[in-house]
């Protein structure tokens, strides 16, 4: 149980019922799912970092957040596991060497980037993400830290969008996701 007293059905129920849907954006027919009234509730928000750390397997090095809205789960995850935090960024916003892979999303294509450096060779990492869509920015994230000798435990989302697949992008891997939308 967290301090602020959500845990189990009553935090999904809390959870689910701050998502707004938000149709035709950023494209038209694509929904969105704004996370942001899940950040407003102080109570839902420290639950749910609470519940992402707590379904992690074993001690983990560091968690990565992909950009942007997974930056405001994975830092706090990271502090709940005394673990560092590494920041996946969009093509052009990290200065200095860095190892980039595109992919293809839902509405489009994108690039992601990283500092390897960053990533020692054998660190466990925890992937933490805001939505589970069609797995093309995890799937990269994933193939980006494997590429600097990481070893990827497990994949935490806030919401996983079943009816996109993306699961399937992750084969093989630890995936959680505190709820699932069909």
């Amino acid at each position: 149980m967290t301090a602020l007293g959500l845990t189990g059905s009553a935090l999904l129920a809390r959870v689910a019922e701050l998502i707004r849907d938000v149709p035709d954006f950023p494209t038209p027919g694509v929904g969105f799912k704004d996370i942001t009234p899940v950040l407003a509730d102080a109570a839902a928000f420290s639950a749910v970092v609470a519940e992402m750390a707590a379904r992690v397997d074993g001690p983990v090095d560091l968690v990565v957040g992909m950009e942007a809205r997974g930056f405001m789960f994975a830092a706090p995850v990271a502090v709940a596991l005394g673990a560092g935090f590494v920041p996946v960024r969009k093509a052009g916003k990290l200065p200095g060497p860095t190892v980039s892979r595109e992919y293809s999303l839902e509405y489009g294509s994108a690039t992601v980037e990283l500092h390897p450096a960053d990533i020692p060779a054998g660190a466990r990492v925890l992937v933490v993400d805001d939505v589970l869509a069609t797995g093309g920015t995890a799937a990269a994230t994933v193939e980006l830290l494997e590429a600097c000798g990481a070893e990827v435990v497990g994949l935490t989302f806030l919401v996983d969008l079943e009816f996109l697949g993306g699961r399937a992008r992750l084969p093989g891997r630890r995936v959680e996701a505190l709820l699932g939308v069909s």
